[in-house]
């Protein structure tokens, strides 16, 4: 059975699909499912993630989930793979892509960590007939990611070649990704190479950690340092990553092409049928995860950032019960609520150490989440069958059932028959 989960992460789709049939026939003990549970935030090698489309379908299955969604930066070219997956599972499933765009409207930081009058966002819920479109409409700024990306590169070098490390984009960095397929690079992939490299000078040695800690100037907690030093962490790699990505500061260029305009972006993500929806970070004080370090984010502008994203058509916003105090949650959601807002959740998944299952979405509080999730699939699926007309956010659905909530009640019905 291990040989066949193992399958899962290599060769191709084709490959890995096949492996999954076979792990499923064969295997006896099904996961306890966990209907009060739902991930539609998952990323897959497509954007950076330690697992194939058809790997992290069956990691969100063996988590008990009965259903998941798939969602990479800049990028829809694993969808198709890991919808067939989450079929051949029987979980429902929906599909989305994340994105950073424009939004200068004097706010500054916004969401996005390392750049101001951005913001990060996705879109959700596209129809299967539009997938392929929408990925081609991608593709130019991908290829425009890829040109800065290089250029973070030679940064990347400047630093470290007097360690006599050099980070070379198309030798060392790209092959890393599913570039050659319709996969973005992002700068997870950047500091990944800079891990492999610093692997081959230092492995998983004391050096290693004297070197990031007095040469780098990066904090290395005891719980990491025993993770670096351990011959037998198949994370590694992973672990290396967490501890320099503390420090982007020195590489990091401000993306511009390679992000339209969030009003230009929300236009044609609707011309596809899919959902636009802004992804809520929310201000880090005591970090709930335990890994992110205090700053400042959209909390004290947050009714004018959704008066603003409303007036250019998002209708939806994303968040990660996980990741914020039940204070700003509860604040957010108020603000939804007065606003007409669809509230939707997605634990972002793009690390092995990561889990699929949100403990949190059990809690009554967050119940209106799972039929929110459900609600994505089934706008997906009636999109996919009856056109986008019949979609949860056309104007005509919108005319018919004007409160959002009876629009969820709806199309969560629609996407629970889907499996």
């Amino acid at each position: 059975m291990q040989e066949l989960i193992k399958k899962l992460n290599g060769g191709t789709a084709e490959d890995r699909l096949n492996a999954l049939k076979e792990l499923v026939e064969k295997q006896e003990e099904k996961p306890v499912r966990r209907e009060n549970d739902a991930n539609n935030h998952i990323h897959t090698i497509y954007s950076f993630s330690p697992y194939s489309p058809t790997k992290a379908a069956y990691m969100a299955y063996s988590a008990g989930l009965t259903s998941a969604g798939i969602m990479d930066h800049d990028s829809l070219s694993g969808v198709e793979e890991f919808k067939k997956a989450c079929e051949i599972l029987g979980l429902g499933s929906t599909c989305g892509v994340e994105v950073r765009v424009k939004f200068d409207r004097g706010f500054g930081k916004i969401n996005h960590p390392d750049q101001e009058n951005c913001i990060y966002m996705a879109a959700h819920g596209i129809p299967a007939q539009n997938v392929k479109a929408f990925n081609e409409y991608l593709d130019f700024y991908r290829q425009k990611r890829y040109e800065r990306d290089a250029k973070m590169c030679e940064l990347i070098t400047g630093k470290f070649g007097k360690f006599g490390i050099e980070l070379d984009f198309e030798k060392d960095v790209k092959p890393l990704s599913e570039a050659r397929d319709g996969g973005s690079v992002t700068e997870r992939h950047l500091l990944y190479a800079l891990a492999v490299k610093l692997d081959k000078k230092f492995g998983r040695t004391e050096s290693l950690i004297a070197f990031l800690e007095n040469d780098l100037g990066l904090k290395v907690s005891e719980k990491i340092k025993g993770f670096l030093l351990d011959e037998n962490n198949e994370h590694f790699l992973y672990d290396l990553l967490g501890v320099l990505k503390a420090d982007t500061a020195f590489f990091y260029i401000d993306a511009d092409e390679e992000m339209p305009l969030a009003e230009d972006f929300v236009r044609t993500a609707k011309s596809f049928g899919a959902i636009p929806a802004y992804a809520y970070l929310g201000d880090v004080g005591d970090s709930v995860t335990g890994d992110k370090k205090a700053q400042k984010f959209e909390d004290d502008f947050l009714p004018d950032l959704i008066r603003e994203i409303k007036a250019i058509g998002i209708e939806t916003v994303a968040y990660m019960p996980t990741r914020n105090t039940p204070a700003q949650l509860q604040r957010l959601a108020k603000l939804c609520e007065e606003n007409g807002m669809f509230e939707i959740s997605g634990e972002d998944v793009n690390s092995p150490r990561q889990k699929f299952a949100c403990a949190a979405l059990a809690l009554p509080e967050y119940s209106h989440l799972i039929d929110a999730t459900w609600a994505l699939i089934g706008h997906e699926a009636i999109s996919t069958k009856e056109g986008l007309d019949a979609g949860m956010f056309s104007e005509k659905t919108k005319s018919e059932l004007p409160n959002i909530k009876d629009r969820v009640k709806k199309y969560s019905a629609i996407g629970r028959k889907t499996i």
